[in-house]
């Protein structure tokens, strides 16, 4: 069992090192000559205007918050959907409290009105 650790280990710092490494090449390699129109804002072709720093409203990133709850939730939801024939009682109870659990977080987005677009 040692000897099974010992290779995780070896592959841990191997991957380490190779990152390092990696780094450190990429530093030595690249060039850096910064120029006005290198430093400039990209807007898709089209000449900037304005600052950089734009604001964003919370709650846009409150919605992606949300959707990748429930995009998460189907990605477990489907293949359990698949497969649901063989594994008894028991899995349905499990799903039961993960549905459970995200229904809670729900209720409680829908009560600080976090699904209301203002």
């Amino acid at each position: 069992m040692l000897m099974q650790y010992a290779a995780v280990g070896i592959l841990f710092v191997g991957a380490i090192f190779f990152a390092c490494a990696a780094l450190i090449v990429s530093r030595l390699l690249q060039t850096h000559h910064p120029y006005k129109e290198k430093c400039q804002i990209y807007e898709c072709g089209m000449p900037p205007f304005g600052g950089a720093w734009v604001r964003f409203k919370p709650s846009y990133f409150q919605t992606g918050l949300i959707f990748l709850l429930f995009d998460v939730e189907m990605m477990f939801l489907l293949p359990w959907a698949a497969a649901f024939r063989g594994m008894g009682i028991a899995a349905l109870l499990e799903m039961f409290v993960f549905i459970a659990i995200l229904t809670v977080g729900l209720i409680y987005a829908w009560r600080e009105r976090v699904l209301e677009w203002h």
